[in-house]
């Protein structure tokens, strides 16, 4: 998934601890690596990068002395490229034009198409990351300004890409043409920031003044703000609905919709469509807590928080290994032994993904006295893989490929299984369906997608 966050003050103010907390509140969006950009007075782009959380990989205080006006910064979660120190974001580079680095959010499906063409012409690749060839098709092209090399670069892009961009002077926001990742604008003062979502701003004090639009390219400077469109008409927009389901946080809003609130609706949905006639209702912490709460009032079943979250442990879904997310799950999650012996119980999760923390719960709370487990999953199967964000490459991955309701409701050990449909889930959205992608339920892919389609560079 990936967050990004950036900030511009008009003024000259430091900006680099005000981008560190940013990110702070983005860590949700990714554990593995996080890093900071900006460009010097000597016209030389600066990074400071590390492995880890926000805290570990970031010294605060050391960043709250450095006078950088503008800088981007990046927390990250894998989905293409592995690891490694050499794709941790922003990526940088001081090309002919002056220089630019890059922090990223998202998945461009035809990277690996546009890669071999520059390779072929000559371009020699740093990291394993999508994103880097965003620099590459910006130094192709010379006889261009920085800017209109970036706009260029973009039309020739498939896929997700919500960026964060610093050049020389300014600060440069943009969403693809589709829509696929959220990205916000907010301001304090004379400081713009830009965010993967709003509760970054509010960590910072910054009143959110709107999203940016489909395929608009955002241009700050001590200007004030200069918006440019991608030349690219796509026939629809694939916002995630994912974002709704797991990955923002809670008090995001995104395309004017409250992620609670959604959140909320969706238990209720499930409640209607799925009721159960268990003790209480519970939720899987943290994503599945409001989705119980909702299918808890509308079922008319007492709530109780009867699984613990241990809060210095991340989330097991984004950790890199699955080796890991074994782990992950005894380390993250216990349940309260009193609330759960002889109870029959209905356990609410966002979803079901490889179906490791399901089927690791389960065997808890059977272990902790259960006598019935009903799970209740609301969203839809996660059948498909995303090609836009969501580490879930292949379909042998997915429990829900794998196997049938049935199957998949013996695999994990409980005794009845059912999700929401998908329709529930774009109504709970309250974006038309055709504004909305749900790929990883429908195998519903934007159109040309993975395709491979010849530039002109």
């Amino acid at each position: 998934m990936c967050g990004v966050f950036g900030a511009f003050s008009a003024s000259g103010n430091p900006v680099l601890e005000e981008v560190y907390l940013g990110l702070y509140a983005l860590q949700h969006r990714g554990q593995e690596s996080a890093g900071v950009a900006w460009i010097d007075g000597e016209n030389q782009i600066r990074t400071i990068k590390g492995q880890g959380l926000v805290h570990l990989a970031l010294n605060q205080a050391e960043l709250s002395g450095i006078p950088a006006s503008s800088a981007i910064g990046h927390v990250r979660y894998s989905t293409a490229g592995g690891s490694g120190l050499s794709n941790v974001q922003p990526l940088a580079a001081n090309y002919c034009r002056g220089p630019v680095a890059i922090a990223h959010n998202g998945n461009i499906s035809n990277a690996s198409g546009v890669r071999r063409y520059l390779e072929n012409r000559g371009a020699i690749f740093q990291s394993t990351t999508d994103t880097e060839v965003i620099l590459h098709l910006m130094a192709h092209q010379p006889h261009k300004t920085e800017l209109d090399a970036l706009v260029d670069s973009l039309r020739k892009l498939k896929g997700a890409f919500s960026l964060a961009v610093a050049l020389k002077d300014r600060l440069v926001a943009a969403r693809d043409p589709w829509g696929f990742r959220p990205l916000a604008l907010g301001k304090r003062d004379d400081v713009y920031y830009i965010s993967s979502e709003s509760c970054a701003l509010d960590l910072v004090g910054a009143e959110m003044i709107r999203e940016l639009d489909p395929g608009e390219i955002l241009v700050i400077d001590t200007d004030g703000l200069h918006s440019l469109r991608i030349p690219v008409e796509p026939r629809r927009r694939y916002l995630c609905s994912f974002e709704f389901v797991y990955f923002a946080r809670p008090d995001s809003l995104i395309a004017g919709q409250s992620v609670y609130q959604v959140r909320k609706e969706l238990g209720r949905r499930l409640a209607r469509r799925s009721p159960c006639s268990g003790n209480c209702a519970t939720g899987m912490p943290d994503s599945g807590t409001i989705a119980a709460m909702g299918y808890a009032e509308e079922s008319g079943l007492a709530y109780e928080k009867a699984i613990v979250r241990n809060r210095y442990s991340g989330r097991t879904f984004i950790e890199p290994t699955q080796r890991v997310r074994e782990l992950g799950v005894r380390k993250k999650l216990n349940p309260i032994r009193e609330l759960i012996k002889g109870q029959s119980l209905a356990v609410v999760d966002d979803s079901i993904v490889r179906g490791t923390t399901s089927r690791k719960m389960v065997e808890l709370l059977r272990n902790y006295g259960a006598s019935e487990i009903h799970m209740r999953i609301s969203s839809p199967p996660v059948r498909f893989p995303c090609y836009y964000g969501i580490d879930t490459p292949t379909r042998e991955e997915l429990a829900a490929a794998r196997s049938n309701e049935e199957a998949l409701c013996a695999e994990i050990g409980a005794d009845s299984l059912a999700y929401l449909t998908e329709t529930d889930l774009v109504e709970a959205i309250g974006l038309p369906a055709c504004e909305v992608c749900t790929a990883c339920f429908s195998g519903s892919y934007m159109e040309d997608g993975e395709k491979y389609e010849e530039l002109d560079i």
